[in-house]
């Protein structure tokens, strides 16, 4: 057995669960990275996963495997740093473990991030998320239960995995109406619920029947939605929906286009930054910048008061006779 074995497992069972208390999807995410980058190894050098070692491992393979990612996975810039943030993560914890080793893990954790293009939300106007939460059949089961995760979820801005692991116990109707979730960081926060959305909930919940701890949204025979059963029921409405609102058709919308939806609705109405922030959970306020600078109606907003005087009414405007005094001074 070489070294890189039991410091694999020792990462997972003490850093990953004991240490940082890491959340399953996490774990998870970290699992699947370094199992991609053990299968690319194997293939690139032959050397079985159980008969690698640290010298195995050093910058050059990893930047080949993430390049790999980029080229023949497809993956984006994006997606290439997260899975460098978990590789990365093992070797913060393997120079504790092996000092031996420390010039090559050092090599590996010089490795840069790759920079990418931010692109602007996509989000979907008012118009658009009406006909999508119109598209769902209600004469069928599928159908009321979209109908409710989708107006959910836009009214909310819950993330897909934040609604998928929603049970009947995290709804509460009435006054004080708002749903109960847990977010990043397993922070938990409470949103509030407008009427309209009680009203889906109200009926859902009834036809429903199920205990406290019951999942939200599930399939016809009780098991919880996944995320992708999320994507591929929105796919299918988005579809149904552009026929009535040929816009739709310009847009990749997926689950979380819904929380961007949720968030624009809010700052367009004048919601506070700060309050958008709490609202959709995130960590701090500047991750609500991006919706400052997708939303034109703000810019356009910015350039009327920047307008020359003549063009703003309610403003001083000198007479005449004031002109003529000015111009014999």
């Amino acid at each position: 057995m070489t070294s890189i074995a039991p410091t694999l497992q020792s990462f997972f069972t003490d850093r990953l669960v004991r240490q940082r208390q890491a959340s399953p999807r996490t774990v998870a995410v970290y699992r699947d990275t370094l199992r991609l980058l053990l299968g690319f190894v194997q293939r690139r050098t032959g050397t079985a996963p159980e008969k690698l070692d640290w010298s195995d491992l050093d910058s050059d393979v990893i930047s080949a495997f993430l390049n790999h990612l980029e080229d023949e996975r497809g993956n984006s810039a994006r997606t290439r740093n997260v899975r460098l943030t978990a590789i990365r993560s093992l070797f913060s914890y393997a120079a504790l473990q092996h000092p031996e080793h420390a010039l090559l893990i050092q090599r590996v954790m010089d490795i840069p991030p790759k920079r990418y293009d931010k692109r602007s939300v996509t989000f979907l106007t008012g118009v658009e998320v009406d006909a999508l939460l119109a598209a769902p059949d209600t004469r069928r089961w599928e159908g009321r239960r979209d109908k409710v995760m989708l107006a959910l979820a836009v009214k909310t801005g819950l993330r897909v995995s934040e609604l998928t692991g929603l049970d009947h116990g995290d709804i509460t109707l009435g006054e004080g109406a708002a749903v109960r979730c847990e977010g990043k960081g397993r922070k938990h926060r409470a949103v509030p619920l407008d009427r309209g959305v009680q009203e889906l909930l109200r009926a859902w919940l009834d036809e429903r029947s199920g205990k406290g701890g019951a999942p939200l949204f599930c399939t016809q025979t009780g098991r919880r939605l996944t995320r992708d059963a999320v994507a591929q029921r929105l796919s299918v409405h988005v579809r149904t929906a552009a026929q009535v609102c040929p816009t739709l058709l310009d847009k990749r919308v997926h689950p979380h286009v819904l929380r961007h939806s949720c968030a624009m609705s809010l700052l367009q109405a004048g919601v506070d930054t700060t309050v958008i922030a709490l609202w959709l959970g995130h960590a701090g306020v500047r991750s609500t910048d991006a919706y400052v600078h997708a939303d034109m109606t703000i810019k356009e907003q910015a350039l009327a008061r920047t307008a020359p005087t003549a063009a703003r009414p309610g403003r001083y405007q000198p007479t005449d006779k004031v002109l003529a005094f000015l111009d014999r001074l």
